[in-house]
Protein backbone atom coordinates (compact mmCIF):
# COMPACT_ATOMS: atom_id res chain seq x y z
CA UNK A 1 0.00 0.00 0.00
CA UNK A 2 1.46 3.38 -1.16
CA UNK A 3 0.66 6.77 0.68
CA UNK A 4 0.89 10.13 -0.62
CA UNK A 5 1.10 13.43 0.58
CA UNK A 6 0.84 16.42 -1.55
CA UNK A 7 -0.34 19.98 -1.53
CA UNK A 8 -3.59 21.22 -1.97
CA UNK A 9 -3.95 23.20 -5.80
CA UNK A 10 -6.54 24.24 -7.80
CA UNK A 11 -5.73 20.70 -9.11
CA UNK A 12 -6.12 18.68 -7.01
CA UNK A 13 -9.42 20.49 -5.40
CA UNK A 14 -11.76 17.98 -7.20
CA UNK A 15 -10.39 15.17 -5.06
CA UNK A 16 -11.98 16.70 -2.23
CA UNK A 17 -15.09 14.74 -0.92
CA UNK A 18 -18.16 16.57 -3.11
CA UNK A 19 -20.04 18.28 -0.27
CA UNK A 20 -16.71 19.61 0.94
CA UNK A 21 -15.71 21.41 -2.55
CA UNK A 22 -18.69 23.23 -2.12
CA UNK A 23 -18.99 23.90 2.12
CA UNK A 24 -17.69 27.56 2.74
CA UNK A 25 -18.35 27.49 6.55
CA UNK A 26 -14.68 28.93 7.15
CA UNK A 27 -13.52 30.53 4.13
CA UNK A 28 -16.63 33.21 4.36
CA UNK A 29 -18.17 34.55 7.34
CA UNK A 30 -21.45 33.55 8.24
CA UNK A 31 -23.50 36.73 6.52
CA UNK A 32 -21.54 35.92 3.26
CA UNK A 33 -21.77 32.08 3.65
CA UNK A 34 -25.24 32.30 4.13
CA UNK A 35 -25.94 34.67 0.45
CA UNK A 36 -23.30 31.96 -1.00
CA UNK A 37 -25.80 29.35 -0.62
CA UNK A 38 -28.80 31.32 -1.39
CA UNK A 39 -28.10 33.27 -4.44
CA UNK A 40 -24.37 32.30 -5.36
CA UNK A 41 -22.17 29.14 -5.95
CA UNK A 42 -20.48 28.30 -2.92
CA UNK A 43 -18.35 26.06 -4.68
CA UNK A 44 -17.03 29.44 -7.03
CA UNK A 45 -16.53 31.00 -3.84
CA UNK A 46 -14.44 28.08 -2.36
CA UNK A 47 -12.14 27.76 -5.63
CA UNK A 48 -11.86 32.11 -5.21
CA UNK A 49 -10.53 31.47 -1.93
CA UNK A 50 -8.18 28.63 -2.39
CA UNK A 51 -6.45 30.78 -5.05
CA UNK A 52 -5.93 33.43 -3.03
CA UNK A 53 -4.75 32.44 -0.35
CA UNK A 54 -2.42 29.74 -2.73
CA UNK A 55 -0.74 33.13 -4.35
CA UNK A 56 -0.78 35.43 -1.37
CA UNK A 57 -0.04 33.19 0.94
CA UNK A 58 0.95 29.79 -0.04
CA UNK A 59 -0.29 26.39 0.15
CA UNK A 60 -3.28 25.88 2.46
CA UNK A 61 -3.90 22.38 2.57
CA UNK A 62 -2.66 19.07 2.22
CA UNK A 63 -4.54 15.97 1.00
CA UNK A 64 -3.11 12.38 1.49
CA UNK A 65 -3.82 9.44 -1.21
CA UNK A 66 -3.86 5.79 -0.56
CA UNK A 67 -2.81 3.80 -4.01
CA UNK A 68 -3.68 6.80 -6.22
CA UNK A 69 -7.45 7.23 -4.17
CA UNK A 70 -7.81 10.51 -2.36
CA UNK A 71 -7.82 8.87 1.80
CA UNK A 72 -8.38 12.71 3.23
CA UNK A 73 -7.63 16.34 3.36
CA UNK A 74 -6.81 18.67 6.26
CA UNK A 75 -6.83 23.11 5.60
CA UNK A 76 -5.58 25.93 7.15
CA UNK A 77 -4.36 29.52 6.83
CA UNK A 78 -3.30 32.71 8.75
CA UNK A 79 -6.50 33.69 10.85
CA UNK A 80 -6.98 36.91 8.66
CA UNK A 81 -7.54 34.42 5.83
CA UNK A 82 -10.04 32.58 7.49
CA UNK A 83 -13.16 35.02 8.18
CA UNK A 84 -15.03 32.33 10.47
CA UNK A 85 -12.55 32.40 12.89
CA UNK A 86 -13.63 35.51 14.61
CA UNK A 87 -16.99 34.08 15.01
CA UNK A 88 -16.35 32.17 18.31
CA UNK A 89 -16.04 33.08 21.64
CA UNK A 90 -12.15 32.00 22.17
CA UNK A 91 -11.02 33.94 19.26
CA UNK A 92 -8.40 35.80 18.04
CA UNK A 93 -6.03 33.10 17.79
CA UNK A 94 -2.65 33.71 18.18
CA UNK A 95 -0.55 36.41 15.93
CA UNK A 96 2.10 33.37 15.52
CA UNK A 97 -0.13 30.75 14.82
CA UNK A 98 -1.80 29.22 11.76
CA UNK A 99 -5.35 27.91 12.08
CA UNK A 100 -6.25 24.67 11.51
CA UNK A 101 -9.49 25.03 10.03
CA UNK A 102 -10.58 21.12 9.03
CA UNK A 103 -9.92 17.51 8.85
CA UNK A 104 -11.29 14.78 7.43
CA UNK A 105 -10.37 10.94 6.11
CA UNK A 106 -12.70 9.04 4.75
CA UNK A 107 -14.52 6.19 6.55
CA UNK A 108 -12.95 3.31 4.48
CA UNK A 109 -9.41 4.65 5.23
CA UNK A 110 -9.81 5.19 9.17
CA UNK A 111 -7.12 3.51 11.37
CA UNK A 112 -4.43 3.72 8.99
CA UNK A 113 -2.48 6.13 10.61
CA UNK A 114 -4.14 8.87 8.20
CA UNK A 115 -4.84 11.55 10.36
CA UNK A 116 -1.46 11.30 11.95
CA UNK A 117 0.24 11.88 8.81
CA UNK A 118 -1.77 15.13 8.22
CA UNK A 119 -0.79 17.01 10.91
CA UNK A 120 2.76 15.89 10.61
CA UNK A 121 2.68 17.24 6.92
CA UNK A 122 0.91 20.75 8.18
CA UNK A 123 3.34 21.25 10.93
CA UNK A 124 6.83 20.38 8.52
CA UNK A 125 5.02 22.63 6.22
CA UNK A 126 4.32 25.34 7.98
CA UNK A 127 7.55 24.63 10.74
CA UNK A 128 9.46 25.63 7.19
CA UNK A 129 7.77 28.90 6.73
CA UNK A 130 9.02 30.42 9.80
CA UNK A 131 5.00 29.78 11.77
CA UNK A 132 5.69 28.86 15.50
CA UNK A 133 1.90 26.95 16.22
CA UNK A 134 -0.87 25.64 14.94
CA UNK A 135 -3.97 26.39 16.67
CA UNK A 136 -7.87 25.59 16.08
CA UNK A 137 -11.25 25.98 17.42
CA UNK A 138 -12.58 22.76 18.31
CA UNK A 139 -15.86 21.21 19.18
CA UNK A 140 -15.87 19.92 22.81
CA UNK A 141 -19.39 18.08 22.38
CA UNK A 142 -18.88 17.20 19.13
CA UNK A 143 -21.98 14.62 18.18
CA UNK A 144 -22.93 15.11 14.16
CA UNK A 145 -21.13 15.47 10.93
CA UNK A 146 -19.77 19.17 10.94
CA UNK A 147 -16.84 21.23 10.06
CA UNK A 148 -15.18 20.54 13.09
CA UNK A 149 -12.71 19.48 14.90
CA UNK A 150 -13.36 17.13 17.58
CA UNK A 151 -11.50 19.04 20.82
CA UNK A 152 -10.73 15.03 22.03
CA UNK A 153 -8.61 13.92 18.36
CA UNK A 154 -6.58 17.19 18.51
CA UNK A 155 -5.93 16.80 22.36
CA UNK A 156 -4.40 13.48 21.50
CA UNK A 157 -2.07 14.14 18.62
CA UNK A 158 -0.53 16.78 20.91
CA UNK A 159 -2.44 19.90 20.97
CA UNK A 160 -3.15 21.50 24.70
CA UNK A 161 -5.78 24.05 25.15
CA UNK A 162 -5.02 27.79 25.41
CA UNK A 163 -8.84 29.23 25.63
CA UNK A 164 -10.89 26.81 27.50
CA UNK A 165 -14.53 26.42 26.62
CA UNK A 166 -17.45 24.08 27.62
CA UNK A 167 -17.95 24.04 23.52
CA UNK A 168 -15.62 25.78 21.32
CA UNK A 169 -12.10 25.58 23.27
CA UNK A 170 -9.01 27.40 21.54
CA UNK A 171 -6.21 24.49 21.30
CA UNK A 172 -2.55 24.90 20.52
CA UNK A 173 0.23 23.32 19.12
CA UNK A 174 3.54 24.81 19.51
CA UNK A 175 6.31 23.73 17.38
CA UNK A 176 9.55 25.41 18.89
CA UNK A 177 10.21 22.10 20.86
CA UNK A 178 10.52 20.35 17.37
CA UNK A 179 13.04 22.74 16.25
CA UNK A 180 15.05 22.98 19.38
CA UNK A 181 15.40 18.76 19.34
CA UNK A 182 17.37 18.36 16.57
CA UNK A 183 18.16 19.53 12.52
CA UNK A 184 16.39 16.67 11.48
CA UNK A 185 12.88 18.52 11.45
CA UNK A 186 10.87 15.06 10.13
CA UNK A 187 12.34 13.33 12.99
CA UNK A 188 11.64 15.22 15.68
CA UNK A 189 7.76 16.52 14.63
CA UNK A 190 7.79 12.54 14.71
CA UNK A 191 8.66 12.16 18.18
CA UNK A 192 6.41 15.80 19.15
CA UNK A 193 3.31 13.80 17.47
CA UNK A 194 4.57 10.19 18.39
CA UNK A 195 2.04 9.55 21.21
CA UNK A 196 -1.28 9.52 18.44
CA UNK A 197 -2.69 6.32 18.69
CA UNK A 198 -4.03 4.85 14.92
CA UNK A 199 -7.16 4.27 16.60
CA UNK A 200 -7.45 7.92 17.44
CA UNK A 201 -7.00 8.63 13.64
CA UNK A 202 -10.15 11.15 12.47
CA UNK A 203 -13.15 8.48 11.71
CA UNK A 204 -16.31 8.55 9.67
CA UNK A 205 -17.79 10.85 12.05
CA UNK A 206 -15.65 13.63 11.77
CA UNK A 207 -16.27 15.29 8.46
CA UNK A 208 -15.28 18.89 7.57
CA UNK A 209 -15.60 21.62 5.24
Amino acid sequence: MSRRLVSLTLDTLEDLPTRCRSCVFWELDPVSQDRAIECGDPGLEKEAWISSTLLEWGSCGKLVYVDGVAAGYVLFAPPAYVPRSVAFPTSPVSPDAALLMTAYIMPEFVGGGLGRMLVQGVAKDLTKRGVKAIEAFADARWDQPQCMVPADYLLAVGFKTVRPHPRWPRLRLDLRTALSWKSDVEYALEKLLGSMSPSLALGPAHRSS
